[in-house]
This record gives structure tokens, sequence and C-alpha cells, in this order.
């Protein structure tokens, strides 16, 4: 029998629920996410528990995180089977707002961090980063845990919310959890159920061609023709490229030349689905 989780909806008993856990001296991690729950989920709740007494998940599919014409409406959703996953990970707290708690009538307000959102996902999605922000910063404001665990896969959003976080004196540690894979190298994502089956066959080649470009920049190649014929290699192969660039890894500024550190990241689109990842300089084992 699948363990059961406590599941709350608006705010008001989301916060009771915390004040009864601090009030007892006990600390509060949280992992938000949009559902479609998968094991790179699992793994940050799982990461969360090591780090806190409790661990709240919640679910909420953003719209203002979503642009015109993108799958806000297709974007999977499962409650049920959200929840058992989430439960068997370990979470105590499953938060489930609707639209109208998150967003109640006459809201009016967002969130803007200039500078890491310019550039990579956020060139080809303008407004992204804004709704990302702004529901996190809600997210956060309405638990107020200790710990807030985020996927390194979508690692331009995490360094977002990390800044977001200081800037506002927010007063909660944000960590960064490890890209989950597949065993042929796909990082784990509730997109890749868009793909079709010879689609899927071709998605690893994103990996395996990062992954490739990191070691060359390592051996001391410059970063400009390594990626270009990474570019050419996704391209040759099916995939077309949003953005494929070095980046600092802390400051995301634009990297160039021979370098010793850094962040190769990647957003190509396979057929309809687009697809991100990104691997380190020097390269993970």
């Amino acid at each position: 029998m699948a363990t059961q989780i406590e599941i709350v909806r608006t705010v008001a008993d989301l916060r009771t629920r915390v004040r009864t856990w601090q009030r007892e001296g006990e600390n509060i991690a949280m992992v938000p996410t949009m559902g479609a729950i998968h094991k790179g989920h699992m793994s940050l709740v799982r990461q969360a528990k090591q780090l806190a007494d409790h661990t709240i998940a919640s679910i909420f599919v953003n719209p203002l995180q979503f642009g015109p014409g993108e799958d806000f409406e297709a974007y999977p959703r499962g409650e049920a089977r959200d929840a058992a996953l989430l439960a068997d990970a370990g979470a105590d707290l499953l938060f489930v707002p609707d639209g109208r708690e998150m967003y109640p009538e006459g809201f009016a307000t967002t969130v803007h961090v200039a500078g890491l959102t310019e550039g990579l996902c956020g060139a080809s999605r303008p407004d992204h980063f804004d709704g990302v922000a702004t529901v996190v910063a809600k997210l956060l404001l309405q638990c107020l845990p200790d710990i807030a665990v985020f996927g390194e896969k979508d690692y331009q959003q995490l360094l977002v919310i990390k800044r977001m976080v200081r800037d506002l004196n927010i007063p909660v540690e944000i960590v960064g959890g490890a890209i989950v894979r597949e065993p042929d190298g796909l990082a784990l994502s509730s997109r890749n159920t868009y793909l079709s089956s010879d689609e899927r066959e071709t998605a690893p080649l994103l990996h395996t061609t990062l992954q490739q470009a990191a070691h060359e920049v390592a051996s001391g190649l410059a970063l400009e023709p390594t990626l270009e014929s990474a570019h050419a290699a996704l391209e040759a192969a099916g995939f077309r490229v949003d953005y494929l660039e070095a980046r600092d890894p802390v400051t995301l500024v634009p990297l160039s030349g021979n370098v010793s550190s850094a962040r190769i990241l990647v957003a190509a689109f396979l057929g309809k689905t687009r697809l991100i990842d990104n691997v380190t300089v020097p390269p993970q084992s």
C-alpha cells in the first residue's frame, strides 16, 4: 500500500501546519514543483529530508511562467499519482493551491531579477523568469521554510532564485540538487513524455555532445570552435538549437577563449519538444 501524505490547499492551512512544527523547534525544507513528478523530483525530496526535520512539497502549474503558444494547457497533470510518488519519496506535506489561491482577484505584483535573467532561456522566453521569481517568492513567503531545494537541470533558474532570495532578504537557504538522468544520459524532465519513440532515441545525444565539449574545453581547447562543433553535431542529429553557450558558473557572464571552469548550457528543440541540459567544466564523472 502506498504511503499516504497530508494535502493542504490554502495558505492558511499551510501556515497552520508549519507553525505547529516550528513551535516544536523543528526545521522545514520545501521542494516546489509543477507536478508531473519523476525520479528527479523525488531525489530533491530525499535530499530535503536529509537536511530538515520535515519536508513540504508543492504542486502548482504556474501560468505566469508560460509564454504565448507554450504548453500550459497541455502540461501533464495528475495529482493522485504525483501525491503517491512524493509520499514514497518521504514528503510529509503536500501543498496544492489553485490559481485563485495563488493569484487572487486584483493580484498586481511581479518580481523581476535583472542581469541573470538576460540571455539563455531569458532571450527566447522573455517573461519566463518574472513568472518563476514571482511564484517562488510567494511560495517561500507562504511557507517560510528553512531550506528550499531546486534542481540544477534548470541551472539559470537556480541562480535567479538564489539572487532573488539574497536581494529580498527572504530567510531561506536555497540548495541545488544534482541532475538525475536516465541510464542513457537524458536528463529527466516532465516534458520528455512529449518525445516520440524516434525522438527519444535521439535525445541522449544532447548530453553526450555536451559532455564531449566539456572534456575538450577541459583539455585546453578554446570555447568558440568547440561549441561551434557541438552546435553543428546537434543540428546534424536533428536538434534545432536555441542556444549552446559557456557561462561563468556563478555569475552566468559569457565566457570565451580558454577556460578552466565553466558551465556549458543548452536548449534545443527535438521535434516540438524543448529540452534543456547543462554540464560543468571540468566535467563531472
